[in-house]
């Protein structure tokens, strides 16, 4: 199975908390490739307490068997890659996944301890995104399966018969309660 990986740069978004009670909002803000030369989690910029953060480096898989997902996300006039985080602490938080899938992006949302956002795909990966697609994309097409024959039964009638006899019914003269 043909597979490339594209090495993007992941920056988040750090807000400020609403109340002094909360906690502060860690979210995906973009990626970049290439990756840049600077450590994970090192703060980039603060500008009135919103803080951007450059989070680490991560491998953008791209699989044949996927090539589908991919052009939908393509021609879906927004392409975006799904960006997923474990940990609010933007200088311990960790890229756990990178994907330009969108039912992946959706499974990843279901696992509650990570923090899974959408960031617009550069023009340089949508370029190799595309590029693999058209490299690598076979369209199968739809097969409607055929019924198989049923089996008959000795009286001519498909599966037997619809209505229980009296014999198979729970009736009055079985278990307890029997009455007299």
């Amino acid at each position: 199975m043909p597979e490339q990986i594209i090495r993007l740069g992941v920056l988040g978004l750090r807000r400020p908390p609403v109340t002094r009670w909360g906690a502060g909002e860690l979210l995906p803000m973009a990626v970049m490739m290439p990756e840049p030369a600077t450590a994970a989690n090192t703060r980039v910029m603060d500008e009135a307490g919103t803080e951007t953060w450059y989070l680490g480096g991560r491998d953008l898989s791209l699989w044949s068997g996927d090539t589908a997902y991919y052009r939908d996300n393509l021609v879906s006039g927004q392409p975006r890659i799904w960006v997923a985080l474990r940990g609010g602490d933007p200088a311990r938080a960790q890229v756990v996944s990178v994907s330009a899938d969108p039912n992946e992006g959706e499974g990843l949302s279901s696992d509650l301890d990570l923090i899974v956002g959408a960031v617009p795909m550069p023009d340089a990966v949508r370029a190799i995104v595309a590029e693999f697609v058209d490299r690598n994309h076979v369209e199968i097409p739809f097969k409607r399966r055929k019924r198989s024959p049923t089996a008959l039964s000795e009286e001519g009638v498909r599966g037997g018969p619809r209505v229980l006899q009296p014999g198979d019914k729970w009736g009055s003269d079985r278990g307890r309660g029997q009455r007299s």
